[in-house]
């Protein structure tokens, strides 16, 4: 399939496709004539990346998910490690906002909110 016919089943832009197929993420056979063409479990692909990133796996993870599905495919075991580590890391940034919304909150609360005592 041709890129606009990709980027409109996976509802992304062209850019976003090109962006992906330089970041190595959307490989693409280009035909004669120069135009990409890709395989139809692109389409997937591409939803897939888009999950990722609204999961809050960075391009660079995604990149690394998208390597070992390629060399040897991904357990749901990894998938579940993945998750777990995501997980962690979001509640500890959980918590470093909840300590700066403590800190924030004592500097209203004082007198002058802007005091440092």
């Amino acid at each position: 399939m041709r890129i606009g016919e990709l980027a409109e089943a996976s509802g992304v832009s062209v850019d976003t496709l090109r962006f992906y197929e330089r970041r190595g993420l959307v490989p693409a056979d280009r035909r004669g004539n120069g135009y990409r063409d890709y395989p139809e479990p692109t389409v997937a692909l591409v939803r897939l990346i888009r999950l990722a990133q609204r999961l809050g796996f960075s391009l660079r993870e995604i990149e690394a998910v998208a390597k070992g599905l390629q060399a040897t495919g991904l357990d749901e075991r990894a998938v579940a490690d993945m998750l777990r580590a995501k997980i962690a890391e979001v509640e500890a940034r959980a918590a470093d906002l909840m300590h700066l919304r403590d800190l924030l909150q004592a500097r209203l609360d004082a007198a002058c909110p802007l005091r440092l005592s």
